[in-house]
């Protein structure tokens, strides 16, 4: 995803928004969003089905969203040509084809895929994500797996992941996140635009913004986009319990850690 694109998606934020909070540090991108406080949007691709926009391109047609999928719900992934579908169970249960997907499960459906139906008896909450695919892709076949099954791996003191998908081609990937209370979370950036979306816990974060930190609270249903090479994290960032992310990159990145908050100038904006 370009700046340009972060710039749409940060514009449909604000659309969609209406009243939300305005405690939170006012940036040029979405950070220390709050999913309870979006307005509730259809989604054209999943009929009856109402979401939280969290960030989307209009001139693409790729989004973020969270979706509730109400009790009794029959339907179809809502691929189209040219896009891949991700889907992360937050909570209840659905059926994707024959596979039964609850609490924790995600899906990976490449374009090419298309016709998985969805049904769900009780309803579901979950993420569902619309991309444009990457021609370099490897992933070509669906993914479906219970995260459940998957062992935690200790990144650093208190801090664990879990890899969901790893495109050896594309470098796309989608991960879990866990970090324990006391965990430091040294001030970090990645080189290209990361995604991030709280399942559990409560964390403070700061964002360095013009070389000042700007730090707020995160809860369930937090939601960031950050574009590449932003420092987050740093002294003030702490887990007040544990606390699980979701976390997505479309392209191949480099994580990279400072010992300050600093001022960098922004990159001429990609077209």
């Amino acid at each position: 995803m370009t700046r340009r694109s972060i710039f749409t998606a940060t514009l449909f934020a604000l659309m969609v928004s209406g009243c939300a909070a305005i405690s939170a540090p006012k940036l040029p991108y979405p950070a220390f969003v709050q999913a309870a406080d979006l307005p509730d949007m259809f989604v054209a691709v999943l009929p009856g089905v109402r979401a939280k926009p969290l960030a989307g391109n209009l001139r693409t047609r790729t989004s973020s969203n969270l979706i509730e999928l109400p009790a009794d719900w029959k339907g179809s992934t809502g691929g189209a040509p040219g896009k891949s579908v991700e889907i992360y169970v937050l909570a209840g249960e659905l059926k994707l084809s024959e596979f039964v997907l609850g609490a924790g499960a995600y899906a990976y459906i490449p374009p090419g895929s298309l016709g998985f139906n969805i049904t769900t008896d009780d309803g579901a909450q979950v993420l569902y994500f619309l991309d444009d695919i990457d021609a370099s892709s490897v992933i070509r076949s669906p993914m479906i797996m219970d995260s459940a099954l998957i062992e935690w791996v200790e990144t650093s003191p208190g801090r664990f992941t879990k890899e969901l998908r790893s495109d050896p081609g594309s470098g796309a990937r989608s991960w879990l996140l866990r970090i324990e209370p006391g965990a430091e979370s040294p001030w970090t950036s990645s080189s290209v635009v990361r995604e991030g979306f709280m399942v559990a816990g409560q964390f403070q974060d700061s964002e360095c913004f013009n070389g000042e930190p700007r730090t707020w609270q995160y809860t369930p249903g937090g939601y960031f986009l950050r574009p590449a090479d932003v420092l987050n994290g740093g002294p003030e960032s702490t887990a007040s319990t544990e606390t699980i992310w979701f976390l997505r990159e479309q392209q191949p990145g480099e994580e990279s850690t400072s010992p300050v908050c600093f001022y960098t100038p922004p990159a001429e904006d990609d077209e």
